[in-house]
């Protein structure tokens, strides 16, 4: 079963990955239509999140699939807004929120660095690793 969450990681992150770089080559290919407008920026985003998932679903702890998806996305919308002059009204108050997630994010990853339990138990409350009962 592991086997099938590695090949699962992967292929979701190879996907996200070809839609970050070629977004209309892979919707042309996979949905037989060409995207236009606004479409291109909403499928890298896609593509991050899938790229996320893929790190997420690696054996390992989920925090750095998220903070990979915060990470890329802060980037990619920042990078919408200054280069290529989109400007709506929460694309800036979306970049600061997700710049915030990710100063958490690190926070809790260098809180939880040493901690061999992150994957097998994520739930932390005040600071302190919440005991789940054995299965």
């Amino acid at each position: 079963m592991k086997n099938a969450l590695v090949f699962a990681a992967l292929a979701e992150a190879a996907t996200g990955l070809a839609l970050l770089i070629a977004p209309t080559l892979v919707v042309q290919l996979l949905l037989g239509e060409q995207l236009s407008g606004i479409a291109a920026p909403v499928a890298r985003v896609a593509g991050i999140a899938l790229i996320a998932l893929g790190i997420a679903c690696w054996p390992g702890p989920p925090l750095m699939g998220m903070l990979s998806y915060s990470a890329l996305v802060t980037l990619y919308l920042g990078y919408l807004g200054l280069a290529d002059g989109f400007s709506g009204t929460l694309l800036w108050p979306a970049v600061t929120l997700h710049l915030l997630l990710v100063a958490l994010l690190i926070q809790q990853w260098r809180a939880n660095r040493g901690d061999q339990r992150l994957h097998l138990c994520p739930w932390r409350i005040c600071g302190r690793a919440v005991s789940m009962p054995a299965s």
